[in-house]
């Protein structure tokens, strides 16, 4: 059984903690080392991660941070997504595995991306930030493909693009659909334009690191999956009138799909998920998970559980229904975010004391299943769209007013997913059961893990 600490060791804790806030978590330091961490934003059917803790691979979850080390792979139903600080994406289809082998921030903000496409196919629709000034420099992203250590095949990109890259034990295939790139090797460098792609022969010793450009690109099965997450971002992030401001935007399409922004007499600007009750509160269902340099953190179950839970603080509005977050302090990343006026005995998180091992909380961390046919879920008052995976169920809000109305489940159909056949040869422009439960309990788009252990969710009380 987890063990945890006494209020007197918490106070001694919080205080150690404190300064390792102010040191790994705080993004605004002038060092190039500084770290980053980025968001596990989705994750479809079977998929690992190395979360840099020297155990290897294990189960992924959603909103799992991504440190500098992490690896990423799926399996033959697998697909996942990465969001960065900024909006960014990188996107895992079937049997691919990616390392993220740099993290870091310079001296002036900018962001340094280093990843290694280690097999199978990887989309990235990225933003870099360009130079503010003559004397420094902008975002700068790369990617290595190379299947050899001392070959130095990658791609640059210093502008906004979209572009897939496939990798075969004989070439490398870059189709790039917005934007431009740099291909990069041995050979000599090549852009590649937009509608474009480009071929890199990895494996006829004659032909090695050579390139054949094409003013089109076939398109590939997971393609449409690819347009799917890129249009539910697209369409999401600027939806709500939330008026967030924030130097981020990982995670702020979730929260404009899964709730709402309000103003809260007495308490201000703040947000609450759909789907609430009177007995949830922000911390009943996660897990505890170990990562070095920062210990335990609290890791939300929620789709939209990443940036409520690492910036800004939660605090309890009776007279507005409940439990909601107040953006803020983005100059902080928080292993356990702030809690403001909770009800009284209210058992606050706290970490485990000792050991490494993942500690689930309530339900426990969550991963959607692999994309199959449309189906039916019930979602249940309290589930606060646990389980329901983004965009796969369109009006939330009003299905939310329905059951504040009734307080009772409501019946839903998930969307038709996208196609499984590949369409024709691209020109450049692209050519193209019962219901189940989202409440207390099993439900869909939960994992059963059997190995960490678990620990109730602290209930809310009045």
């Amino acid at each position: 059984m987890a063990q945890y600490v006494t209020m007197t060791k918490l106070g001694k804790m919080l205080a150690v903690w404190a300064v390792v806030a102010a040191v790994f978590p705080v993004v605004s330091a002038s060092a190039e080392s500084k770290a980053r961490i980025v968001r596990l934003s989705e994750v479809q059917g079977s998929v690992q991660i190395d979360r840099a803790t020297g155990g290897g691979f294990d189960k992924a979850f959603i909103n799992l941070p991504v440190v500098e080390g992490s690896k990423l792979k799926t399996g033959k139903d697998g697909r996942a997504e990465v969001e960065f600080e900024d909006g960014s994406a990188l996107r895992l289809a079937s049997d691919s595995e990616v390392d993220f082998t740099r993290l870091a921030l310079g001296d002036d903000g900018q962001k340094f991306t280093t990843v290694q496409l280690v097999s199978g196919t990887l989309y990235a629709n990225l933003h870099p930030k360009k130079a503010g000034g003559k004397d420094k420099t902008g975002d700068q992203f790369l990617m290595n493909f190379s299947r050899e250590s001392l070959s130095r095949e990658s791609i640059t990109v210093s502008e906004t693009a979209h572009f897939r890259v496939k990798l075969t034990n004989t070439q490398a295939t870059v189709a790039v659909f917005k934007g431009k790139l740099s291909a990069t090797t041995p050979s000599g460098q090549v852009d590649v334009a937009e509608k474009h792609s480009a071929t890199i022969d990895l494996g006829d010793p004659a032909k090695k690191d050579t390139f054949t450009i094409a003013k089109n690109y076939e398109e590939e099965t997971t393609d449409a999956w690819d347009r799917q997450q890129t249009g539910y971002h697209d369409r999401y992030v600027s939806t709500g009138g939330s008026s967030l401001s924030s130097p981020y935007s990982y995670g702020v399409s979730d929260l404009n799909y899964y709730g709402s922004f309000m103003n809260c007499p007495g308490y201000g600007f703040g947000w609450q998920p759909y789907f609430t009750d009177a007995n949830w509160n922000p911390f009943m269902d996660g897990g505890w998970m170990w990562y070095p340099g920062s210990g335990y953190m609290f890791v939300s179950a929620y789709p939209w559980g990443w940036m409520p839970y690492r910036y800004g603080s939660w605090a309890f509005a009776q007279g507005c229904g409940g439990w909601m977050w107040q953006p803020g302090s983005w100059n902080t990343w928080y292993t356990i975010p702030p809690v403001v006026k909770p009800p009284k005995r209210f058992p606050m998180p706290r970490p485990p004391l000792v050991g490494h091992t993942p500690v689930m909380v309530g339900r426990g961390l969550t991963a959607n299943p692999a994309p199959g046919p449309p189906r039916h879920l019930i979602i249940n008052p309290g589930s606060a769209g646990y389980g329901v995976p983004r965009g796969s169920v369109q009006h939330l809000d009003h299905l939310a007013k329905t059951m504040g109305q009734t307080s009772r489940p409501v019946a839903v159909t998930t969307a038709r997913p996208v196609s499984a056949q590949p369409p024709a040869t691209g020109t450049g422009t692209r050519t193209n059961s019962a219901p189940t439960s989202t409440g207390r309990g099993m439900s869909t788009g939960t994992v059963s893990t059997s190995a960490p252990t678990r620990s109730a969710g602290p209930p809310a009380r009045r």
